[in-house]
């Protein structure tokens, strides 16, 4: 199945494995709205919570775009750990591509579910939970949150479900919209969301922050939001 920017989806079942790394950048960056945007605004709330000696993670770093920006924007901070995770070792070798020359990048391939995580300042998931299995997902928010310091603040980018079909229905079709005008054709719209489906499963932005005020998360906020995609802070 074609998706677009020469990516192919085998049996219908979308994956990050293989060569999705090579034109993953540049596939994600037309398939969902202000995705640059979302990397200067999270760079921008990084003045908040690092510090020098701050330990940061970013769960599901796929080509380390995100990561990389970080450490560059904050590179007068000194002695900044920032710890990038994903399952994936092509993304995890594409990587370290991305971030060559920055030494205090630390890339780790394993499962952000049973990551043995230290203390950290700032937690960073770039539409990375959407694609954890439901059951786990409360179990990774608690983690995140027990792995914070106090003060310390979890970045949370994620699509996200509609209240009800009426909405759902809206927001279908405007992100339909947005994908056409970024010249995918109907086929690889359709061939996209039908590999996606079984693997990528939003919850509603309530949903969202029921998994983040359960797990003790008080103070939070949308920060970004684009018809069915949305970014939250959530300070412990």
């Amino acid at each position: 199945m074609d998706v677009g920017d020469n990516i192919s989806s085998s049996k219908a079942v979308w994956s990050f494995k293989g060569k999705v790394a090579e034109s993953f950048v540049e596939h994600i960056s037309r398939s969902i709205p202000f995705y640059t945007e979302g990397h200067e605004l999270i760079c921008h709330l990084s003045d908040y919570f690092v510090s020098p000696d701050s330990t940061v993670y970013e769960l599901g770093c796929s080509t380390g775009e995100l990561l990389g920006k970080l450490a560059a924007y904050n590179e007068l901070k000194p002695d900044v750990r920032w710890i990038g995770i994903d399952v994936e070792q092509d993304m995890i070798r594409q990587a370290a591509k991305t971030c060559g020359g920055q030494e205090n990048i630390d890339l780790r391939c394993a499962n952000i579910l049973d990551f043995d995580y230290e203390k950290a300042d700032l937690i960073v998931a770039y539409y990375t939970l959407q694609f954890v299995p439901e059951r786990f997902r409360q179990q990774m928010i608690d983690t995140i949150y027990e792995s914070l310091n106090w003060g310390g603040a979890f970045i949370l980018f994620e699509k996200v479900g509609a209240p009800d079909a009426r909405f759902q229905d809206i927001m279908s079709g405007l992100y339909r919209d947005f994908k056409r005008r970024a010249d995918y054709t109907a086929d690889q719209i359709l061939d996209k969301e039908t590999s996606l489906k079984g693997v990528l499963k939003p919850f509603s932005s309530q949903g969202n922050q029921d998994l983040l005020r359960r797990a003790g998360f008080v103070d939070l906020m949308t920060v970004m939001k684009y018809v069915c995609f949305e970014g939250f802070v959530a300070i412990k």
